[in-house]
């Protein structure tokens, strides 16, 4: 194979939506990648927003990443790899002389119960054509894998898996919100949609006096509503706290503070917020759905259905075994410390060597 001097285009499309996982993962995977230890580090470019731009350092490369582009390209003529870090990306070099690294994160389309069949099949081929264009293709979990082989044609690529990492900045100091708990708290975040299952939580504050409070970006109004509702039909309205988005700070103060984290969740590609939990070294509480189980591994608790009682008894369960020491804090922050920013770079790095 030919040597190139050229560079390696990580595409930041997603960054224009703060507080989401998808936000974090390319900031934390881009400055794990700036910052690595690794020949190629030098010869990476950050496709951002002007708005952005400096996030991964004043002397990193920045192509202005402008909406035009989603029609017409500008020119990779200095670029050998395309990292496309979302499989939904507006932005993909179908048509150019580029290597291409395709990061998928999830299906979850096609375990939406309410979407129809039709759109889950137009979902499918815009995938399946930017899966044949790529080179290689990059699976955030086993699970996202095997759902990649289940619905997907491969046509005989592998795929690789590379965990994401944790996102704790370990010199930023957690701040707390402008308004303060008043009670012990169960905590969660995530996009207010259906599919974080966020409405099941209010069950857990039957028979205590702990408070839940929910941190994110409304996404569904009407999903917000089922979550208050179901609250006050249990009789705990006034101990849920709905707060919005947050910043790193206070997200950091409320892990810090938390009884539990909790973690309902019915799809993940991974589950970030999980490994954050953990290392605060908190008990955490997943479901069993999609990857949460291949997170939280034997230091978590889970949900194996979400009838209230069952939820309760789980929850009493886990708090028990946590407050006696069956689970032990070194160990949660052990299960997280396997999840690092700084190996996935290198996995990442070593990926982009192949395709120079």
């Amino acid at each position: 194979m030919a040597v190139t001097t050229k560079g390696i285009l990580f595409d930041c499309e997603r960054m224009k939506y703060p507080h989401t996982g998808l936000y974090h993962f390319c900031k934390q995977l881009g400055q794990a990648l700036a910052l690595a230890d690794h020949p190629l580090a030098s010869r990476l470019s950050f496709y951002i927003r002007e708005n952005e731009q400096g996030l991964f350092g004043e002397g990193a490369d920045y192509l202005r990443q402008h909406s035009l582009h989603k029609f017409i390209l500008p020119s990779l003529s200095r670029f050998a790899v395309w990292h496309a870090t979302y499989q939904g990306t507006m932005y993909y070099p179908f048509h150019r002389n580029i290597k291409v690294l395709l990061t998928i994160h999830d299906l979850n389309f096609m375990h939406e119960v309410n979407r129809p069949a039709h759109k889950k099949e137009r979902e499918l081929k815009k995938l399946q054509r930017k899966i044949d264009r790529a080179d290689t293709v990059v699976a955030i979990s086993q699970f996202v894998k095997e759902d990649i082989l289940r619905h997907m044609n491969m046509r005989g690529k592998e795929i690789a898996v590379i965990y994401n990492g944790c996102n704790i900045n370990t010199s930023l100091q957690p701040q707390p919100p402008a308004q303060l708990p008043s009670a012990g708290f169960i905590f969660s975040i995530g996009t207010i949609t259906e599919k974080k299952n966020f409405h099941v939580l209010p069950a857990l504050l039957r028979g205590n006096n702990l408070q839940l409070i929910i941190a994110g970006t409304v996404q569904q109004q009407e999903y917000l509503d089922q979550i208050r509702a179901e609250a006050n039909a249990l009789g705990v309205g006034d101990r849920v706290i709905i707060t919005g988005p947050i910043d790193e700070a206070v997200k950091y103060w409320y892990l810090q503070h938390c009884t539990a984290f909790v973690f309902p969740s019915l799809m993940e590609g991974f589950g970030l917020p999980v490994i954050e939990a953990m290392s605060f070294g908190k008990p955490v509480f997943l479901s069993t759905c999609t990857s949460l189980p291949e997170v939280g591994g034997n230091q978590a608790f889970y949900f194996e259905q979400f009838d209230p009682a069952h939820m309760q008894s789980v929850f009493q369960q886990g708090m028990q075994a946590f407050a006696s020491g069956a689970i032990k804090v070194s160990d949660i922050q052990a299960r997280a410390a396997y999840f690092s920013w700084q190996n996935a770079a290198l996995q990442y790095l070593s990926l982009y060597e192949q395709l120079l």
